[in-house]
């Protein structure tokens, strides 16, 4: 891994509109151009879900999971576009396929988001995702998204 190839929080929040509590990537680990993605969420107790999901035993919600797949899949999509990340770009879901949930998050978990590249096609990407906890599988998702110039 070279230092180039990480992203931190800064540049990330150049790339995606999402703001907390809805920006779910901490920070890129490392990427291939158009090939892979790894990225980290750390998991907080003082997150806002957590007072109803659920306030004796609480789990990270699968779907904030897959919004993170998603976010990752959209970082990387967003450094092989020729257009400058920023304001003017919103990458927008179109499906999801194959979602499953394996094992729950919970608070104190640093969830690794790992995501490849299928295919593109115009403005159509399609990518796969999984999710895990110190080797153990969380989530998996197939991504379907597009995005539009604002």
């Amino acid at each position: 891994m070279t230092q180039a190839s990480r992203i931190d929080i800064h540049r990330i929040r150049d790339i995606l509109p999402h703001r907390y509590p809805f920006l779910l990537i901490d920070r890129v680990l490392d990427y291939e151009l158009h090939t892979r993605l790894s990225a980290v969420k750390n998991v907080s107790v003082n997150e806002p879900f957590f007072q109803g999901h659920f306030p004796s035993h609480p789990v990270f919600p699968g779907v904030l999971i897959l919004e993170a797949i998603a976010q990752a899949s959209a970082i990387l999509a967003s450094c092989g576009l020729n257009e400058a990340p920023g304001d003017n770009i919103l990458f927008l879901f179109a499906g999801i396929d194959r979602a499953r949930f394996k094992h729950p998050v919970e608070p104190g978990d640093r969830l690794l988001i790992e995501v490849e590249e299928i295919y593109r096609k115009s403005r159509i990407w399609k990518y796969t995702g999984k999710a895990s906890v110190d080797g153990r599988l969380a989530a998996t998702a197939d991504i379907l998204f597009t995005y539009r110039i604002l």
